[in-house]
């Protein structure tokens, strides 16, 4: 019997998709859920549900128990809501809980769930590698909460003698996300807004099923000790939101905002997000990073047979699946009209189905 595989963040959106693939190749996998949680995208995985939370140590030996490999992807990918204190804390605390319990339930290798972040940014079109990380002038308190757990997971690999390998993801779309993650919200935000407005700068964008390909390939073949950049094209952001509204069917984007115009248009958001009792659209946080360019080079993982779809394609796969959510509004879902990639993803879909 082949030997059961420990998720956290299971029912989470890159979580739930890593889960259904380990089960659809017959890998018996144990996932961590909080007692209460929506499991809406777990829905059809065989899957052993553990009821616990990421800083209970006693709900991670059980989760644990018998398994040689954990994916640790519970984490809090946010700019809004949450202190500097919490993120960092919680990030530090899962980490050293999550390694404390699988030492004492003797896990072979740890497989953490980073971000491409950590490697920071650059103000030139310049892919960084994790072997030239570039600067982190716009050090904001998420970016610092991957380092940290970066950092202290591969400590205490060293210390327990554990293999800890990290999988740094870029901005990674698609569906299904029923909590709507920042880089979905991000898609959300564009077709939501009236002046289709861009920014300067540029990142990278991946599509979930790519990601969850990086993680399998580094747990089976990654080193130890090492991080992995997981991504796909390097694009401007007005080319990002130029391929939105082609897929989508809108005009735009029509201006491109400098950093001033996005950081007095994320205060207004956060003005109207606390009166209304809403996340904002965007947050002085991310304001800061407008004009950075967060472009990755996917090489060293690559080397271990990594091939990711491209950036249009994620997009269209996350298009398909957002413009048909509860997180579109009707009214700008009436407004769309889809390109012909997406009925022909969509067709595709229903064939393997």
């Amino acid at each position: 019997m082949m030997t059961p595989v420990a998720l956290t963040g299971t029912n989470g959106f890159i979580g739930s998709h890593l889960a259904r693939a380990l089960a659809a190749q017959g890998v018996p996998v144990r996932g961590l859920v909080r007692a209460g949680s929506d499991l809406r995208s777990l829905e059809g995985i065989a899957i052993q549900l553990v009821r616990g939370d990421i800083l209970t140590e006693a709900s991670l030996i059980t989760l644990m128990e018998g398994c040689e490999q954990v994916f640790h992807v519970a984490g809090t990918f946010a700019y809004w809501g949450h202190s500097a204190e919490t993120l960092i804390g919680t990030a530090q605390q899962g980490m050293q809980t999550v390694m404390d319990a699988a030492r004492k339930a003797g896990v072979r290798r740890v497989i953490v769930t980073s971000s491409s972040v950590t490697v920071g940014a650059s103000r030139t079109r310049e892919p960084l590698t994790e072997d030239k990380p570039g600067l982190f002038e716009e050090h904001t308190p998420y970016i610092s909460s991957k380092i940290a757990q970066e950092n202290l997971a591969f400590g205490l690999g060293e210390k327990y003698n554990i293999e800890v390998v990290a999988v740094c993801p870029t901005l990674t779309v698609g569906g299904p996300d029923f909590g709507l993650t920042e880089s979905n919200r991000m898609i959300i935000n564009y077709l939501c807004d009236p002046m289709k407005a861009s920014w300067i700068g540029g990142c990278n964008l991946v599509a979930v099923a790519d990601i969850v390909a990086a993680h399998l390939l580094v747990a089976a073949r990654g080193t130890s000790g090492q991080r992995y950049l997981a991504g796909a094209d390097n694009l401007d952001w007005a080319d990002v939101h130029r391929i939105i509204s082609e897929l989508s069917g809108v005009e735009g984007p029509f201006l491109v905002a400098n950093h001033t115009g996005a950081f007095l248009a994320a205060t207004f958001q956060e003005i109207m997000g606390r009166l209304t009792n809403t996340p904002p659209t965007s947050s002085r946080e991310q304001a800061r990073m407008v004009g950075n360019y967060y472009w990755y080079d996917h090489a060293k993982l690559a080397a271990l047979g990594y091939v990711p779809h491209s950036t249009r394609n994620a997009l269209t796969a996350a298009v398909s699946w957002l413009a048909a959510s509860e997180h579109l509004p009707a009214s700008k879902r009436a407004e769309l009209t889809f390109s012909e990639e997406i009925y022909a993803y969509r067709a595709l879909e229903d064939v393997q189905k």
